[in-house]
This record gives structure tokens, sequence and C-alpha cells, in this order.
């Protein structure tokens, strides 16, 4: 069995006008679906029958495949970042997780860590926001790379490649950053993370 682009958590229409719907026909329909594309090309010739998409990131970091391992990490991370966003206003914090925000300075010093964080890093990646221990994390990671290859958890994700904001904000990051992290935020999920009960949606199994 191939891997499957995941549909939208949500309608295309539903984070406007914060994220439009044209962002969403080409950043998920267009660049998420290439790297699936690019992953189910590979099954045979790279023996990926029957592995998760886990076991993909892992067996392509191993081997020191690069083109592998920046397809399925981007695949994994794309999927996870369609589930960060959802309708402003429709979630909020857990009691579990406002007490880590609470202890990290609070969400308007989280947020504006993630915000900096994604507006500083320089060319393509990932803004992270990471549960390290028993403690919150801001951080970012390059091009594809992703947290689950480096045994770290992940709870919420930003992406600041081009792709992702040039369509709404042309090449205006900080203004992508700000409005994202201020509006569509889905706290339910980044809860979850904290349980281990969220990001398995990015782990497609074949």
């Amino acid at each position: 069995m191939a891997f499957e682009l995941p549909p939208l958590p949500f309608d295309a229409t539903a984070l406007e006008p914060h994220m439009s719907a044209e962002t969403f026909e080409f950043h998920h329909g267009k660049h998420h679906k290439a790297y699936v594309d690019k992953v189910n090309g590979w099954i045979d010739e790279k023996g990926l029958s029957g592995l998760s998409l886990l076991d993909v990131i892992a067996k392509a970091k191993d081997t020191g495949d690069k083109g592998l391992f920046n397809n399925s990490a981007q695949v994994w991370n794309h999927t996870f970042f369609w589930n960060c966003l959802a309708p402003a206003g429709s979630t909020r914090p857990s009691e579990k997780l406002a007490g880590l925000i609470e202890g990290f300075g609070g969400q308007e010093k989280l947020l504006k860590d993630l915000a900096t964080e994604a507006v500083n890093h320089f060319a393509s990646g990932w803004a992270w926001l990471v549960l390290e221990g028993d403690a919150l994390k801001v951080t970012s990671f390059h091009d594809a790379d992703t947290p689950v290859a480096h045994g770290v958890t992940p709870l919420f994700t930003l992406d600041v490649w081009e792709h992702a904001y040039y369509i709404d904000y042309r090449n205006a990051r900080p203004k992508f950053a700000e409005t994202i992290l201020a509006n569509v935020i889905n706290w339910d999920f980044v809860s979850q993370n904290l349980d281990g009960q969220g990001a398995s949606r990015a782990d497609q199994a074949q």
C-alpha cells in the first residue's frame, strides 16, 4: 500500500482571513502532495513496503538517504502542521498545558518567543514548541528536519518555508507568524500531544 495525502482537518476556507483557501490549494494540494508522491515512488526501490512513516524517517536517517529523509519528514511535518491549526477561538489549552505555559512565563511570552524563532530562522524550516523533560522549549529545525528524528516530543509547529505564506503574506514572514500564532493555534491538539495522543495523526501507516 502507498502512503496517502491526508485530508485537511478543516474546510479549506475555515481559517480565513488568516490563511486562504488558495494557500491550502497550493500548500496542501501541491507541495504536501508532491512529498507524498515522491515517497510512494520509492516504496519498492528502497524497500519501504509495510513501514510506517516514522519507520521510513528513521530508516532514511540511519542510512543517510537525504532524499528519502527530506521527503518523508516533510510528509510528517506537514500533516502535523495542519493538525496544529484550527478556526480562531475554537480551542484552548488544557489545564496541564496551561500550567506548563505559566511555568514558561505565560502565553504572551510563549507566543512572542515562537514568533521570534519563526522570523529569525534563516531560510527554510520549521519553528517548534517541544517538550524537553518536563518543560516547554521553543526551537527550530532547518529544511525538512523534524523533532521525531531526534527523540524530542513535538507539541506545535509553524511552517516557515516561503510557500507557507507567500500567497497570503508575500514576503512578510513576521506578519504571517504573528497572525497565525495569535489566531489559529489548535490548543486542543497541542494539549493532546503532551500525553502522546495527538502526534500519531501524522504517522500514516501503510
